[in-house]
């Protein structure tokens, strides 16, 4: 359903009073919230789930914020604003990294080179992502983004040089099937905007695979805050050349802008910290938790509920995320018996990454 198809007076006043709540908790906790005890426990598992799973929340808020605007403003604008609101809470993260700070607090990155191609690739896979959340239904789009997953494992075998075996091999296939299911090429429901949220899974899992080329000694936030700077200037480059940007035509869709920024920064910090807590393969199974969220929330906004189009698709994407997860814990397992080291792909369903490339979703 678009925006004009939604009581928009209804949909603006949930979102708000959505960003109230959080904001007013975030506040609650301003004084070194990012640097206190949470950042400092060594393993915490359930509560970095619950963080994680409150960065699905915020990316599936900044998600119906797209959609809503979308009939009045491009693709390529939502991602421009998204990414120049979103540089502070990268910028905040740097700031309050003890391992930045301990490291000198130099902005120098030498492997740079590779932050602007990722930058550059997230460019172009939030206007895929983006173009499919103003086409399809919220959940649907969402939904086949997570074969994230899929790519990742896929990419790891030309870009790291990985050996897959047949057990992840056969999920990727089983996950593909599920993409088919839902994407249905052939059959009459079938458009071309079906495969944008299968572009944008792509370039997603290319920044989380080449994540594990940076080098080990690189803060986390300092190798983000490069590629969404890159990604900022891509995006306004991009909206520019595609048609420039659209006068913000009342102050409640500047301030939806604004939360559209804040809500994925804050989902990258929340990413952050969860990441810091716990093995990501603690985390790696729940984020497939946002594809109810998803759905929840475009019944809830849009009066959507494809669930037709979604299982038994969506099943199948889901079935094949955590079979890679299953086998890529029990090869760690291995390894760490062996005392050998082992380079595993992301897992994660969706395009949330590990420790290296959480900052990328959306």
């Amino acid at each position: 359903m678009i925006r004009g198809q939604a009581p928009i007076g209804n949909v603006r006043q949930k979102l708000l009073a959505i960003a109230r709540v959080l904001v007013a908790s975030l506040w609650s906790e301003r004084d070194g919230w990012l640097e206190r005890d949470v950042m400092r426990r060594t393993d915490d598992a359930v509560l970095a789930i619950a963080i994680s799973i409150a960065a699905l929340v915020l990316f599936d808020l900044m998600g119906l914020i797209i959609k809503y605007l979308s009939p009045v403003y491009s693709a390529a604008e939502l991602s421009a604003y998204r990414n120049v609101f979103g540089l502070l809470p990268s910028a905040l993260a740097l700031w309050t990294s003890a391992a930045w700070r301990d490291s000198g607090g130099s902005l120098h990155l030498r492997q740079w080179r590779l932050a602007v191609w990722r930058g550059v690739a997230v460019t172009f896979a939030q206007l895929l992502f983006y173009l499919s959340l103003g086409l399809m239904a919220f959940a649907t789009a969402t939904t086949i983004s997570y074969s994230t997953a899929l790519f990742t494992t896929a990419l790891a075998v030309p870009i790291l040089g990985e050996r897959v075996g047949a057990v992840r091999w056969s999920a990727v296939a089983i996950g593909f099937i599920g993409v088919l299911l839902i994407t249905k090429p052939g059959a009459d429901t079938f458009s071309w905007h079906m495969l944008l949220p299968v572009g944008a899974a792509a370039l997603y899992a290319f920044t989380g695979v080449t994540a594990r080329l940076i080098d080990p000694d690189v803060p986390t936030p300092l190798f983000n805050l490069y590629s969404s700077a890159v990604a900022a200037v891509g995006s306004v480059a991009l909206a520019t050349a595609l048609g420039g940007f659209t006068p913000i035509v009342s102050l409640s869709d500047f301030l939806l802008i604004v939360l559209m920024g804040a809500f994925g920064g804050c989902a990258v910090l929340c990413l952050i910290i969860a990441y810091r807590m716990t093995e990501p393969s603690n985390l790696a199974p729940f984020n497939y938790f946002g594809i109810p969220i998803a759905f929840s929330l475009g019944w809830i906004f849009f009066g959507e509920a494809p669930v037709e189009d979604l299982f038994p698709g969506a099943l199948l994407i889901v079935f094949g995320g955590l079979m890679i997860v299953y086998r890529e814990r029990r090869l760690r397992y291995s390894a760490s018996q062996k005392t050998t080291p082992l380079h595993a792909s992301s897992a994660n369903g969706g395009p949330y990454a590990t420790d290296n490339d959480q900052s990328d979703r959306r």
